[in-house]
């Protein structure tokens, strides 16, 4: 497709690049504040086609860092895939969203022609999922999160991490990031802050994160070989580093868990 815009002060990332963009297809599921944010900022850099998927409408409690809301979308009741389309849209009126108001499980189809997916959910057990999706349909993952931590009586530790990892190369389970005991925990049970705790200014520094690493995907602008990324964020001394844990984890060179030896599947796959 042709884009539509001024994209010189990007055009560092390479000849045709904003071409390369405008043809992008991206699914993002989940679209609380760092959903809405990674939306907002693909819509920006120029990305063209939207694969949309959340089941839920907004609440109050969403309106302290979901982009793009309001409160008579609060008042309303607005699904949240209706309002981050209207984000994109208000951003670049020639991108094509799909916004599907289900939980992903229900609504497959709209990943399988994906070139990227970003997982923004709560818990392991759903990242899981969406990373097997994401495998079978031989699609880079992007995922993001984070979580707060009570260190001392009224001292908190917010804390969040970035990682995307490639078809066939080590997942999150090979990272260690996955294991068989956070696996078992229960699902959205987080830190010491309450279930799911959530603040715009994380939620955007992981989000341009996840964008950042979605840009050396994509557009021709380095030569980007990593077999996967793993960016750890310091919520509190505003720092982010690339986690250490890969030097000390005993990582595969192929995936072994997932569609077989080589870490790939079969793009038609349903669930």
């Amino acid at each position: 497709m042709s884009s539509k815009g001024d994209f010189t002060r990007q055009s560092f990332l390479g000849p045709n690049s904003e071409n390369v963009l405008a043809d992008v297809r991206v699914a993002l599921v989940g679209l609380g504040g760092g959903g809405s944010q990674i939306a907002q900022q693909l819509a920006h850099v120029g990305v063209g086609h939207y694969r949309l998927l959340d089941p839920q409408a907004i609440e109050e409690s969403n309106l302290n860092r979901l982009v793009g809301a309001t409160q008579n979308d609060v008042d309303r009741g607005t699904a949240k895939v209706e309002i981050v389309q209207r984000t994109i849209l208000g951003i670049r009126p020639w991108a094509t969203v799909e916004a599907v108001q289900e939980k992903w499980q229900d609504a497959t189809y709209l990943l399988r022609d994906a070139h990227v997916m970003f997982g923004c959910v709560d818990g392991f057990q759903q990242r899981e999922a969406l990373e097997r999706a994401a495998r079978r349909f031989c699609i880079p993952y992007i995922d993001i999160g984070m979580d707060v931590i009570e260190v001392a009586q009224g001292n908190f530790a917010i804390s969040g991490q970035m990682i995307m990892t490639r078809p066939g190369r080590p997942c999150l389970r090979c990272l260690g990031f996955l294991n068989s005991q956070n696996l078992s925990q229960e699902e959205n049970r987080y830190g010491d802050a309450g279930i799911n705790p959530q603040v715009v200014w994380t939620n955007g520094t992981l989000a341009s994160l996840a964008v950042g690493a979605f840009i050396r995907l994509i557009a021709p602008w380095s030569n980007f070989k990593d077999d996967f990324t793993w960016l750890e964020l310091d919520g509190n001394n505003q720092t982010v580093t690339p986690s250490p844990r890969p030097a000390y984890e005993p990582i595969p060179g192929l995936c072994p868990h997932h569609g077989g030896p080589d870490g790939v599947g079969d793009p038609f796959f349903s669930l």
